[in-house]
């Protein structure tokens, strides 16, 4: 079976902090800061930094440049801030941006380890691993003649991945093969699919959000849109299990999907460029069907803002385990063409004026991930199983022992898949019963007047 951690790595996934847009801009940042703090410098501490810095050049027992020597001071500068802040060179960089975006080059496989293997867990639609036939389940034993046993995913990924147009060939082992084939694919622009939904029963949907990117606001409108065409929803269970984060405002759009009105989410920093509010606009796409968030120990920043802004505005029902506690935001500001700083700049805070940092959300429903097994009980003869029984009064169908244990199978098979979305889609249902029912009653009021 796949480990948690392989199943949680995707090709050129990197975990994402609630970052927002305006870090991205070409706007020099630093001009100001610059100029307001020249008559406050330090001097005698920089002084020592220079005795530091020399000492370094001259008597390391290996040559380092200056500049390198620099860049080593400006990361440890971040990194003494807190765990979030750093320095971004020019792969850094390149990668924040390409998960922001939810595009690389690579060849679009979500891989996992099995048995000390690189597996394929599943080829993304539409990319290089798709078309070139690629299985779940196939083995990469080699890439390009080199082994690819005993590698970890962050190595294994970074093989696999490369310049747009570039081939590489994979050497695979399939079951029910006899000998492993080699395949040769060309690597192309692949876009992570931050978003996927199913129906799970009649009228009541599931989407799963892995992380925020640019468009994953306008991907799940869609995704929950698909769902509505094939009936009118009467639940919908939002996965946000092992979400690191991403942009916040992709976190924004998704709360405003199910609001009507209302603040989203608030935040405070020392700069007036960190005061920001975002509140919701007219327009809930469920038309206010009962909604259910799944969180765990692995939901985290951007995760957590739709996590608490449904649940504050009591548009959800939270379900799951205590979320990861990451409530501050970065600012990703370029210093040159390729290289930035990811810095914090600010705390965000639920409508409610609630500070996540270091806290986390409470889920309202603990639900643990467990493995349930049913107890079993003695073989017992229904009604329907008797001889010469009557018929059911209304001409309904009948029940037998043999139908009720095919149903409790079918129950069986999800509790043992994914207990927590067993238990949301029980409380979606209660919910939508005592919705009906409050409906059927103010009906009834409403043609007594």
């Amino acid at each position: 079976m796949f480990t948690p951690k392989a199943l949680a790595s995707l090709i050129g996934a990197a975990a994402l902090t609630a970052l927002p847009l305006m870090g991205l801009s070409e706007v020099d940042p630093t001009e100001n800061l610059v100029q307001s703090t020249s008559s406050r410098l330090p001097l005698e501490d920089l002084r020592s930094f220079a005795k530091v810095f020399e000492q370094i050049r001259q008597g390391y027992i290996e040559e380092v440049d200056d500049r390198t020597l620099l860049e080593y001071a400006i990361k440890g500068m971040l990194q003494g801030l807190d765990p979030h802040s750093s320095y971004l060179d020019r792969d850094s960089f390149d990668d924040l941006q390409a998960n922001t975006t939810g595009e690389f080059a690579g060849l679009g496989i979500e891989v996992g380890i099995e048995n000390d293997h690189i597996t394929v867990v599943t080829p993304m639609d539409d990319t290089p691993a798709a078309r070139a036939g690629l299985k779940a389940g196939d083995i990469i034993l080699r890439l390009s003649g080199k082994s690819m046993k005993g590698l970890s995913l962050d190595e294994a990924v970074e093989r696999m991945r490369g310049p747009k147009g570039s081939s590489v060939t994979l050497t695979i082992a399939r079951k029910g093969y006899k000998e492993p084939f080699e395949v040769t694919l060309k690597r192309d622009t692949v876009r992570v699919r931050s978003v996927r939904s199913r129906i799970l029963d009649e009228g009541y949907g599931y989407v799963r959000i892995s992380q925020f990117q640019l468009g994953t606001g306008d991907d799940v409108v869609k995704a929950v849109n698909k769902l509505q065409e094939k009936g009118a929803l009467k639940g919908l269970i939002i996965d946000l299990r092992n979400n690191p984060g991403g942009v916040l405002q992709s976190s924004v759009e998704v709360v405003d999907a199910f609001l009507e009105e209302g603040l989203v989410v608030y935040t405070e920093g020392r700069t007036e460029s960190s005061q920001l509010s975002y509140s919701a606009e007219p327009g809930d796409i469920t038309a206010g069907a009962p909604i259910v968030v799944l969180i765990n120990d692995g939901s985290a920043s951007a995760a957590e803002i739709v996590a608490g802004a449904l649940q504050d505005h009591r548009r959800a029902v939270v379900m799951g385990t205590d979320s990861f506690g990451k409530g501050s935001v970065q600012t990703v500001i370029p210093i040159t063409s390729d290289r930035a700083i990811k810095l914090t700049t600010a705390l965000y805070f639920t409508p409610n004026g609630r500070s996540i940092q270091a806290q986390g959300i409470t889920p309202d429903i603990l639900v643990e991930r467990v493995k349930i097994t049913r107890l079993e009980g003695p073989a017992r003869t229904t009604e329907a199983d008797l001889a010469g029984h009557l018929g059911n009064g209304n001409g309904g169908e009948e029940r037998n022992a043999a139908d009720r244990k095919k149903a409790m199978e079918e129950r069986e098979d999800w509790l043992d898949r994914d207990n927590q979305i067993f238990e949301a889609l029980n409380v979606l249902k209660g919910l939508n019963l005592y919705a009906n029912r409050d409906r059927e009653l103010r009906a009834k009021v409403a043609r007594a007047d």
